[in-house]
């Protein structure tokens, strides 16, 4: 599917109603040519498209909704392999389901501790502390997920792709605060 395209219908439709010129409305009556190949409708829609506005902003939203439904479609999937390798680096898939388990969870994140923590500075040590709670909205996150499991019922991507892009936004800020509190003091600064 061309993205092109569908960047550019996006525009169109974007573009306030009562600012769109001539020019415009002939430039959206094209696009409804290209995606329909219907020579009949674009010469009606060209021969007043002041009066045919609304049939062009019709015809531009039904094949918007069709190709961005495709391009979400392909978003998920490409982001659900993302998220899959994601819980498998950073063990989301581990249940901490009773109190003993939370706590050996939590000591084993203490495991990364530096021996030097208590002289860093507060931010470089509130790193430290943050990653905790961003790797539990993680789990969160990630159990949800498969609770929204596509193989055992059908879940429009729509439902799924906030979850999935909220958990890979987190994942790059967890590792970035990992990367700046393992670095602080060893790189220069």
């Amino acid at each position: 599917m061309d993205q092109k395209l569908t960047q550019e219908i996006q525009n169109w439709l974007a573009m306030p109603a009562d600012k769109r010129t001539i020019a415009d409305l002939q430039h959206g009556a094209l696009l409804v040519l290209r995606l329909s190949n219907n020579q009949i409708l674009y010469n009606n829609l060209v021969r007043n498209p002041q009066q045919r506005a609304a049939d062009i902003e019709y015809q531009l939203k039904k094949y918007a909704q069709f190709r961005l439904a495709n391009l979400t479609h392909e978003q998920v999937v490409t982001m659900q392999a993302q998220v899959n390798t994601i819980a498998k680096r950073d063990h989301l898939d581990t249940p901490t389901n009773t109190p003993a388990e939370k706590r050996a969870a939590t000591l084993e994140f203490k495991k990364g501790k530096r021996a030097d923590h208590d002289s860093l500075p507060k931010e470089i040590q509130a790193l430290y502390v943050e990653n905790l709670s961003l790797l539990q909205k993680m789990r969160n996150l990630h159990t949800k997920l498969t609770l929204l499991s596509t193989e055992q019922h059908t879940c429009p991507d729509s439902e799924r792709y906030p979850f999935l892009k909220e958990l890979i936004a987190l994942d790059k800020t967890y590792h970035a605060n990992w990367k700046q509190y393992d670095t602080f003091g060893r790189d220069g600064e």
